[in-house]
Order: C-alpha cells, then structure tokens, then sequence
C-alpha cells in the first residue's frame, strides 16, 4: 500500500543506487516489506550487470561462477553478521537488528544512501564497517560507486603476486581474474586509479579540515561524496545534511562527487595543462 509516487520515486532511487529519499526519515517510515524489497534490489542493482547478460542467454554456471560477484555477496554476508550481532543489543528486536544491519549495508555498499536508522548511534565497529564499505563499493558495470569490487580484487592479487615474488624472485605468475591472465596493462591502470583516489581524496580532506570541524565529519564527508553515497558520520550523518560547510568545502565536494561518478580521470583531464591552454587559446579540435 506504498503511494504511487512513492513507488516510483522509491524505485528509481533504489534501480539507479541514487537513493535520495522523499521523505525526512528516508525508508525508516515504511513497512518491514518495503524495506527488505528495496534491500534485496539495492544489491541486484550492484550486480555486475554482465551476469544478468550471461542468466539472459542461460549461461548461469558462467554468471555464478564471476569472482567479483562473489567477493561481493561473501563482502556483505559477512558486513550483515557483524553488524546484527554488534547492534543486537541496541535495537529493539532480532528482526529490526538484521532488516536494519541488511538494510544498511546493502545501502552503503552500492552507494544507494537510503537509510532506515540513525546509524550514526550505532557502535564504533559496525560504523568502521559501514566505512569500509563506503569506500569497496558495488561491482563494475552496475550502478553504484565507489572504488568497485573488481578492482579490489585485483589490488589483493596484486600483492599476493608481489609477496611471492620476493620470496621466490624467480617466479613467474600471472593475474587471473574468473580463470583468465588479468593483462598488466590493467593492472597498471588500477594501480594508477588507486594511488589517484588516494591523492584526491587526502587533499580533499585537507581542504576540507580548514572549518574546524571533527575529523570524524571531515573524513565521511570526504568519503561519502567521492564515493557517491550520501550520507556520512557525526555531523552528516543520516539525520543530517551538508548545509553546514562552506563554499569551499562545498566546491571541493562538488568536485570529488563528479570525480567519484566519472572514475577521476575523465574530469582530471579537463585541467590538463594542454586542455587548459588549447581551450583558452580557441584551438581546440575534436579528437576521435
């Protein structure tokens, strides 16, 4: 019995992982349907979107068989245990603990930003997880955020192939990602994407830090605007907003959303020196 505008509203928020909710308490409102409906699609739609190519033409061994799936079911099986057992406590029944530890952590790791609690209340573990995820993201080719669960992946890979190289130098060992050698080409570019996340979002923090505000509000800002998940810690947590921070702040913000959603590079590419110049010189020519 969801209005029909809430409905649709709802609906799209939850399909494309851009969870702005209508109302001021987001999902809290509704029924313990509503909200494990919206659960159960918030994590469909962090689904590498290729498994449902491959369910489509009935390959499912193929589709169920993709590691980045899987490391993404077994990252939020696990997030969901721990959190219900570290809230159980808290919350008022063992079901309203695991709709709101399910509910929550399928938000935050797909970088929906629906909430259906004050998560920010809850203990320091079950809000480090929740930090964690912020920065894991959903899977590639889906519509969440955040770094991605592919290239996590593969940065893990990548330093179990390093750790083996120093203890057998002579070694020669390929990346594989779902039975197929992972080129070094992107590996490489992975590795680039990571250490420039890490610049980005450490000058952004910085920027950021000059209001004064706690580290806690500096950092989850930071965190949930450049992986695109909404809500944040402390004084933008799930009750409240980004009202508070200046124009600066606000800018630098603006700028880590927009370089969160595009993966960084295409809009670090805009104040390239090169593209600065042609740009201001009128000389700039299409490039295919």
């Amino acid at each position: 019995r969801m209005p029909v505008f809430d409905a649709i509203t709802t609906s799209f928020g939850t399909a494309g992982t851009g969870g702005f909710g209508i109302k001021n308490n987001s999902i809290a409102g509704y029924s313990l349907y509503i909200k494990w409906v919206v659960t159960i699609f918030m994590i469909l739609f962090g689904v590498n979107f290729n498994a449902y190519y491959l369910i489509l033409y009935k390959k499912f061994k193929s589709a169920f068989a993709m590691e980045e799936v899987k490391a993404y079911l077994i990252i939020i099986i696990v997030s969901v245990v721990c959190i219900f057992f570290n809230i159980l406590k808290m919350s008022t029944s063992a079901v309203n603990a695991i709709t709101d530890s399910a509910f929550q952590v399928a938000s935050i790791i797909t970088t929906t930003g629906f909430s259906t609690t004050d998560f920010n209340l809850w203990p320091e573990a079950s809000k480090t997880i929740l930090i964690i995820l912020m920065f894991i993201g959903a899977c590639a080719g889906s519509t969440g955020g955040g770094i991605k669960v592919s290239r996590l992946v593969i940065l893990i890979k990548s330093l179990g192939k390093e750790t083996d190289s120093y203890i057998h130098p002579k070694i020669i060992k390929k990346i594989k990602m779902d039975g197929k050698p992972v080129e070094h080409e992107v590996v490489r570019s992975v590795n680039v994407y990571f250490l420039t996340f890490i610049i980005i979002f450490t000058v952004s923090v910085l920027l950021v830090s000059l209001e004064n505000k706690d580290f806690t509000t500096n950092f989850t800002a930071v965190a949930a605007t450049i992986n695109n998940v909404g809500p944040g810690l402390s004084k933008v947590g799930p009750i409240c907003n980004f009202g508070g921070f200046s124009a600066l702040s606000k800018y630098v913000m603006m700028f880590d959303m927009l370089a969160g959603r595009l993966e960084l590079f295409p809009l670090l590419i805009l104040f390239h020196p090169a593209i600065i110049r042609e740009i201001f010189s009128g000389k700039r020519k299409s490039r295919v």
